[in-house]
């Protein structure tokens, strides 16, 4: 999963630079795009709880490029010289939606696979909690504006995602004292069919979230490619997705500025 608000200790200690993070990507088109930190970072000098120019990785070591990246690099662009465009950004591949069930974490935790291990340490075992700390940390510096969601894969062909997306959106805006009509969710597809994508059928129930979450928003993932395993968007994959998260965004700021 990986669930980002926006105004979005690994046991190695070695930055990875991941196969999805081409160098070219890693220079930042525009500084007022920047990433609360949500835990050390000693590779790219960056300390939990503070802001950074949002140089990928936006999470922790050994991560990836995410829609996040290229969502907040879009934001920065369209919107005015004077605003800046913050992420919180709590990443946990592979893992299921009930790990941000603050409910359910710790028996989620004590199952986890060996694979998962050292990301659910980065957060203390406790993601939702650590999301929840540096979203409270964002709104001292900002207003959150929306939160992303882009998890589904380990979900594929469960009916009841949407109530579980449901029980965590509300739970987070209840704990930051949000209104969901000021904060909405923006939810993306997982690789879809025309990318072969193996969970693709996914995309169908999570393309569904409005009827349970009215002010939730799809953002289809179709026509953005992937990679070799058929799971992983490529950079120019996240960049259009990450993209379409950001027009969705726009849209609905325009909407709630003419209100």
């Amino acid at each position: 999963m990986k669930t980002s608000t926006c105004s979005s200790a690994s046991g190695s200690r070695t930055w990875k630079v991941s196969p999805g993070i081409p160098e070219s990507e890693k220079v930042l088109p525009d500084s007022r795009f920047q990433v609360l930190a949500a835990v050390d970072f000693p590779e790219l000098n960056r300390t939990r709880g503070q802001w950074y120019p949002a140089v990928p990785p936006l999470s922790r070591p050994n991560a990836g490029m995410s829609p996040a990246d290229y969502f907040g690099r879009a934001m920065a662009e369209r919107l005015p010289n004077h605003v800046r465009v913050g992420v919180v950004n709590v990443a946990v591949g592979g893992c299921h939606i009930e790990l941000f069930d603050a409910n359910g974490v710790a028996d989620y935790v004590a199952k986890a696979p060996e694979w998962m291990k050292p990301a659910l340490a980065a957060y203390d075992g406790n993601p939702y909690q650590r999301l929840l700390e540096t979203a409270r940390l964002a709104q001292r510096d900002g207003v959150i504006k929306g939160i992303l969601l882009h998890q589904g894969e380990s979900n594929t062909g469960d009916q009841s995602w949407p109530t579980k997306v449901k029980t965590v959106y509300e739970r987070l805006l209840a704990d930051l004292g949000l209104s969901a009509d000021d904060v909405p969710l923006l939810a993306g597809g997982v690789v879809p069919a025309d990318q072969k994508g193996k969970c693709a059928s996914m995309n169908a129930i999570i393309a569904d979230l409005p009827r349970t979450i009215p002010t939730a928003h799809f953002i289809a993932s179709d026509g953005c490619e992937a990679v070799s395993d058929d799971l992983h968007f490529s950079p120019a994959g996240y960049r259009k997705l990450g993209e379409r998260y950001a027009h969705t965004m726009l849209t609905l700021l325009r909407a709630q500025s003419s209100r």
